[in-house]
């Protein structure tokens, strides 16, 4: 997949197969929209083009609305993309300029005079433009004027998946990883960089990583204990995994602290992913570090027990 971060470093396509779209998640809903793309493609011996944009246009528009949680960081949407099969990827620097753009300017502009936009795909109610004054109408009425098809996903095509990426939010609100990874045909995967903790697991048998997600605005399952697949330079380890404020050890800052089942290495400074596979408990705060001891065995067996029925079932 080719990725262009600027309509300027955009070279010729040959019929250009187009969809937009925040398509944050890349879930199942999204690869109806996806899917059907590159079967018009295939048809029409053209390449498929998804136009996104960075940052959500949500955090442009509304700034101080501060609730607002992402399911992909933009590096890993290029690669859920790049997994689907797409030929090029634009990237779209929104700005509130951009935002202003009425509906013709973005047809013909943008999906006509830079991309070359022959068939133009769109989810079911799909808006865009100046306070989202376009629609499908809008786009029929501008494909008869510039000579360009226009399709829109059935409604009953995107109601049948019955998934959405405030859906997906709200699992993981939830603590739900298992319905969440169910609603976008994955595990949810977290990424970040591994750095020096109070290294207290150690002293009781039970060594973590300190996981700094690199995106401030990524979704953080619940806090809680999961367990979680981790990947490391191309290996897979199973372990598990503790969101939230350790109230046993300090109960005074957030964390995300996974344990590796028979791995000793020196990850700091390493870059992993973790897959929540499934939560095995609620944070608790117990009266000593024994107790806390106690507990973590248990869940290492809960957690070894569901990796291997999910392995079973793989």
């Amino acid at each position: 997949m080719k990725v262009y971060r600027s309509l300027d470093e955009l070279p010729i396509i040959k019929n250009a197969i187009v969809t937009q779209g925040t398509f944050d998640g890349v879930h199942a809903a999204h690869k109806v929209i996806l899917n059907r793309l590159k079967q018009i493609a295939k048809e029409k011996n053209g390449e498929t083009v998804v136009m996104t944009f960075d940052p959500h246009p949500r955090m442009v528009l509304f700034p101080d609305d501060h609730g607002l949680k992402l399911l992909h960081t933009l590096d890993e949407k290029i690669t859920a993309l790049d997994n689907e099969g797409i030929d090029h990827l634009i990237i779209i620097p929104f700005t509130k300029e951009f935002s202003r753009l009425t509906s013709m300017q973005f047809i013909r502009d943008i999906m006509l005079n830079k991309i070359g936009t022959k068939v133009l795909v769109i989810g079911y109610n799909h808006r865009f433009g100046k306070n989202r004054e376009g629609s499908f109408e809008h786009l029929k009425e501008y494909s008869n004027l510039y000579g360009f098809d226009v399709e829109e996903i059935p409604e009953q095509d995107i109601d049948e998946i019955s998934v959405s990426s405030t859906r997906i939010r709200k699992a993981l609100d939830e603590g739900d990883v298992k319905q969440a990874a169910k609603y976008l045909g994955r595990d949810y995967i977290v990424s970040g960089t591994v750095v020096k903790g109070k290294q207290l697991g150690r002293t009781i048998g039970f060594p973590t990583a300190n996981i700094k997600v690199g995106d401030i605005n990524k979704q953080i399952p619940a806090d809680g204990v999961y367990a979680v697949k981790v990947f490391i330079n191309n290996r897979t380890i199973l372990g598990m995994l503790n969101c939230g404020v350790r109230p046993t050890v300090d109960g005074l800052t957030h964390a995300v602290e996974v344990h590796l089942f028979d791995f000793n290495e020196d990850l700091y400074n390493t870059t992993l992913s973790v897959a929540f596979v499934d939560k095995l408990r609620n944070e608790i705060k117990f009266e000593n570090l024994q107790a806390l001891t106690n507990q973590l065995e248990k869940d290492k067996l809960h957690a070894l027990a569901i990796h291997s029925t999910t392995h079973n079932d793989n």
